[in-house]
């Protein structure tokens, strides 16, 4: 299984990282986690391109998630690929409605197919997919992925405070990506602090943990993140950038 990170940033843009969205590829089966904004052009810059992915898998509808939604829609439209399919959370279906009630003109134009899932085992392009909810101040799913080409599993937080279900969710898999959005001393909610983060993990066997999500605010402070989860965590902990590719 191959993983693209391509965006690795948050709702507060810097020019370098763009907004939320992965690309995970196995056995000749593509799936796009997340579309926010830039990943698009991202997705453009990969072999087989927006061209060869049909299918999105949100974890939730904040903008920096889903942003670059319609226009990947209208691309595929304009290059004459006739079909695309949204899966997420509750409400997908209806965020996808709202979207083209907005703009009309892109309704008809591929076949689309939108499907709401709950927590739980399902299939999403090719991969199985255990879903579970998140802390967030909307609902959201962090999803673990298996593909029958490859013994490797991913694990992707969505985003989420530092939860245990997350966490058994990511037990045993290859690859965590994890937000982690700020660093230690800033307060916040609906995403973990490094070392709240570090503290979950402690005795879960992951692989590598991937921190993403990033705020303008972690700029210049990537050692003291990953040390901050390494405190308690004794897997590989890296920071996510835009581009990096994972093989698992």
């Amino acid at each position: 299984m191959r993983v693209t990170f391509l965006g690795t940033g948050s709702a507060m843009p810097t020019g370098e990282r763009n907004q939320t969205g992965l690309l995970l590829e196995a056995g000749g089966d593509r799936l796009l986690v997340d579309c926010g904004s830039g990943v698009l052009g991202a997705l453009a810059d990969t072999s087989g391109g927006y061209e060869s992915t049909d299918t999105v898998l949100l974890t939730h509808h904040h903008l920096d998630h889903v942003s670059d939604l319609l226009a990947l829609l209208k691309a595929r439209w304009l290059v004459g690929e006739e079909h695309l399919t949204v899966v997420g959370p509750a409400g997908t279906e209806s965020l996808l409605g709202d979207l083209l009630d907005a703009h009309e003109y892109l309704r008809g134009r591929v076949d689309l197919t939108v499907r709401d899932i709950d927590p739980g085992a399902t299939t999403v392009a090719g991969f199985d997919i255990e879903a579970t909810e998140t802390v967030h101040s909307m609902d959201c799913l962090a999803y673990r992925f298996a593909h029958d080409s490859v013994d490797g599993e991913f694990c992707f937080s969505g985003d989420s405070e530092a939860t245990e279900p997350v966490a058994d969710l990511a037990d045993g898999a290859a690859v965590l990506a994890h937000d982690c959005s700020f660093p230690d001393d800033i307060d916040v909610s609906n995403h973990p602090t490094p070392t709240a983060l570090g503290e979950l993990l402690a005795g879960r066997d992951i692989e590598e943990v991937y921190l993403t999500h990033l705020y303008p605010h972690t700029d210049g402070r990537h050692r003291e993140m990953t040390d901050a989860v390494r405190a308690n965590f004794d897997g590989t902990v890296r920071m996510a950038r835009d581009g990096l590719t994972v093989e698992i």
